[in-house]
């Protein structure tokens, strides 16, 4: 009697095995590594946009080159209250404060030069501010002295050296402590962050001291 041929099992004759229901354990896995690449996509965009390089418009790239401009008459002031004041202490301070200031200019254009950007830019001075304040009639930001001014001092002798100087670089520290302030409003940048508290607190300082020789001077 000839053999019975039986069926094949319902798996051959779909032509491969049966397939079996996915994993419970896979589908977690899979959602567990979305998940994860969709935190390394956003942790990696937070990253970028915090270690972003200042742009022509920032308010960082504003304040180095306007603080650079500050500064650089605020060392200007410096010199000759050093080498023409009449009180001592006037004297250091002029030397202490033109080394100060003249340093933090270096930095301030290192970092223009590391943010590929021009000593000078497009937009007009004090533009970046977030109060809305700008440059006087003269194009000067807060604070600064008018040539005529400068010229003024530059003439002075002894004592009147002195009492100029006291007069200018304590507006002119305000000035910049204003300036300092409106960056510190707009930048979360850690470096230009810390030259700006650094700056206000040592031109604060200064203030002081200079009131004090005022008073001492009557």
């Amino acid at each position: 009697m000839p053999t019975a041929v039986q069926d094949p099992p319902v798996s051959e004759q779909a032509g491969g095995a049966t397939p079996r229901p996915a994993s419970r354990t896979l589908r977690y896995l899979t959602l567990a590594v979305t998940a994860l690449m969709l935190l390394a996509v956003g942790w990696t965009a937070a990253t970028l946009a915090a270690g972003r390089t200042p742009g022509e418009r920032s308010a960082e790239a504003g304040f180095a080159r306007d603080m650079s401009r500050h500064h650089a008459q605020a060392v200007e002031m410096a010199m000759i209250a050093y080498a023409k004041g009449q009180d001592p202490a006037i004297r250091q301070m002029g030397y202490d404060m033109a080394l100060t200031q003249q340093a933090q200019i270096g930095h301030m254009q290192r970092w223009l030069q590391e943010w590929d950007l021009l000593p000078t830019g497009t937009r007009p001075a004090m533009e970046w501010m977030p109060d809305g304040v700008r440059v006087d009639a003269n194009g000067l930001m807060p604070g600064m002295a008018t040539r005529e001014q400068i010229a003024q001092l530059h003439e002075a002798q002894g004592a009147e050296v002195d009492r100029l100087f006291m007069d200018l670089i304590i507006r002119h520290h305000l000035g910049g402590i204003h300036m300092a302030d409106g960056l510190l409003k707009t930048s979360d940048r850690a470096e230009v962050v810390r030259m700006a508290e650094a700056m206000k607190q040592a031109q604060q300082n200064e203030i002081n001291e200079l009131r004090k020789l005022q008073q001492a001077a009557g």
